[in-house]
């Protein structure tokens, strides 16, 4: 079977290159950089997400569907440095070509890993092939918004309309999942500055899983999965969460009505 990884990353506000683009005074403390660049965004448009190529990745966390099974990790600070989790993450669709499944992933994930990638010098052949080396690609690539090797939930269910975009958040909740437990983005860099890197791993590893079940759920639609093999893909991913015994996992499976 093709290998399904489900991918999403968790940001905070570049404060290196804000420095270097605003020559911010050395003095001026890595919070007070952040909090400026916030209030010049919101001055500018009304809110304060920034620009994407202004962003810095602390998390990606992955749902892993193979041949040996179901599993989730991140790669993440503190264990790793920024230039080191973005190599890894495309370290590993060099070595296993998965299929890769996102929520917005075309809109967010994605081109900040694209910039990310480029400021450590980060090397990603194979997600950036587009027949030039493997012919195959050129039908079913990475990039294109229209093939299925990246797959944008989001995108591709609201088909291709931004009125139409659903939160994941909501829709999962209407299907009977989890949805969002205990934080949102709007929280990671407040929770970033106070160390809590842990629990914003956990968040972005609950936010993959939700993804993955509103994949099953998209694979059961089109026919994909039959009935009974959706059930047994839930099955499996229940078990696997129960074994690990992480209290954000509990919570997890408290909050799953399906």
């Amino acid at each position: 079977m093709t290998p399904v990884l489900v991918f999403d990353i968790e940001t905070i506000p570049d404060i290196e290159g804000l420095r270097r683009l605003y020559d911010v005074t050395p003095d001026t403390t890595d919070r007070d950089v952040g909090e400026m660049a916030l209030l010049f965004r919101r001055q500018k448009t009304g809110s304060d997400f920034l620009p994407l190529h202004l962003h810095r990745v602390v998390t990606i966390s992955c749902a892993l569907r193979s041949k040996d099974g179901f599993k989730v990790f991140s790669l993440s600070e503190p264990e790793a440095a920024e230039a080191e989790i973005v190599q890894r993450f495309f370290d590993g669709l060099e070595k296993y070509t998965p299929q890769i499944v996102s929520w917005n992933g075309g809109g967010f994930d994605l081109p900040v890993l694209h910039y990310r990638a480029m400021r450590h010098k980060v090397t990603a052949p194979r997600y950036w092939d587009m027949g030039e080396d493997d012919k195959e690609f050129k039908w079913n690539n990475y990039i294109s918004r229209y093939h299925t090797r990246h797959l944008d939930l989001m995108d591709l269910l609201a088909l291709y309309q931004p009125r139409a975009n659903a939160p994941l958040d909501e829709l999962a909740k209407l299907f009977g999942f989890p949805g969002k437990l205990g934080m949102d983005g709007s929280r990671v860099w407040e929770a970033y500055q106070a160390g809590q890197i842990a629990a914003i791993r956990d968040y972005c590893e609950t936010d993959v899983v939700n993804t993955y079940l509103v994949y099953l759920r998209f694979q059961l639609m089109r026919g994909m999965l039959t009935h009974e093999q959706y059930e047994r893909e839930l099955q499996l991913v229940r078990d696997m969460l129960s074994g690990i015994g992480a209290g954000h996992w509990r919570e997890f499976l408290a909050a799953w009505q399906d």
